[in-house]
């Protein structure tokens, strides 16, 4: 029954997402109010139907349901109540579920935020940036990345349990929230900036609407990395926080582009200079952030936080 709920809300999500993306894009063409409103409705189904997809699967964890492929990989009867519950985002396809309800969750707090400013262009292209980008990670989810999948063959009676380095700290249960908080909410910023781009408006409108989204992804990356810092010293033995592990790497590009934003940004605003340069480094952060995310997550750079493989 888990599975098909979890599935059910994930193809929910999935066709509201796209549904939603196609109904703000022609909203943004006509300055359609009553379409605007549509589109809100839109953001924040997705959103519940992460909330659902996300509570599925903890509840698959809690009660140690087996007939899910992803609970008897990563999780046991031995396994503690709390690493239990962080082992949703323990491998690839729980990761994933995570991002996606973050992602929709900072789409939907913008949404609210920019209830009142009407049929701007501006904002409903961010709605539709927002939703595509929600649409393809629970395609992920649909497809090649489903948290769902029944386990092959009789069910075990006991699973697998997290990889060891994931439940020998209760920090598990903090630093990757955090840094994915900080990773993901880089797309509101992002797809602002693709709006602006989109609609023309790159002056400094664009960098008020995003200034609240942009500090809390920043200072959310920031905290991820030094709870990272503290995690290592307590459990690696490192004789610094990186030891230039490949992983925390990845981590710390995007923090230095999204540190020179900061920056910059206060350049355009005072002198209406370096609009290209801000759009960029917007755009290379985000990317950056997926990078970190597919060499975390994919198994394609060998790394103690190398937790997972897939085609």
């Amino acid at each position: 029954m888990k599975a098909q709920l979890g599935t059910l809300a994930l193809a929910v999500g999935f066709a509201a997402a796209v549904t939603g993306a196609v109904v703000a894009a022609l909203a943004a063409r006509h300055r359609d109010a009553s379409r605007l409103r549509t589109v809100r409705r839109f953001v924040f189904l997705v959103f519940a139907s992460a909330v659902a997809a996300a509570a599925v699967m903890e509840w698959a964890l809690l009660s140690h349901d087996f007939s899910l492929a992803y609970v008897a990989g990563n999780d046991s009867r031995a396994t503690p109540t709390l690493f239990t519950i962080t082992a949703l985002w323990a491998a690839l396809q729980g990761s994933i579920l995570l991002w996606s309800l973050i992602l929709t969750g900072h789409l939907a707090f913008a949404t609210w935020r920019w209830r009142t400013r009407g049929p701007d262009p501006l904002i409903t292209w961010t709605a539709a940036v927002g939703l595509a980008m929600s649409g393809f990670f629970f395609a992920l989810m649909l497809t090649a990345a489903d948290p769902f999948r029944v386990t092959s063959g009789p069910v075990p009676h006991d699973g697998n349990g997290p990889n060891p380095l994931l439940q020998n700290h209760p920090m598990m249960a903090f630093h990757p929230p955090m840094l994915y908080l900080g990773y993901v909410g880089f797309s509101v910023p992002f797809a602002m900036a693709l709006a602006a781009l989109i609609t023309g408006r790159i002056g400094e409108e664009w960098l008020r609407l995003i200034r609240t989204a942009t500090l809390l992804a920043w200072g959310c990356l920031t905290g991820g990395i030094v709870l990272g810092a503290w995690w290592s010293y307590a459990v690696l033995g490192w004789g610094g926080y990186w030891a230039w592990d490949p992983v925390e790497n990845a981590a710390l590009i995007p923090w230095l582009t999204g540190t020179a934003f900061l920056h910059s940004v206060i350049v355009q605003q005072r002198r209406g200079m370096l609009r290209v340069w801000n759009l960029s480094l917007l755009v290379a952060t985000y990317c950056l952030t997926i990078l970190g995310t597919f060499l975390t997550r994919s198994g394609v750079v060998n790394s103690v936080h190398a937790f997972t493989q897939s085609d």
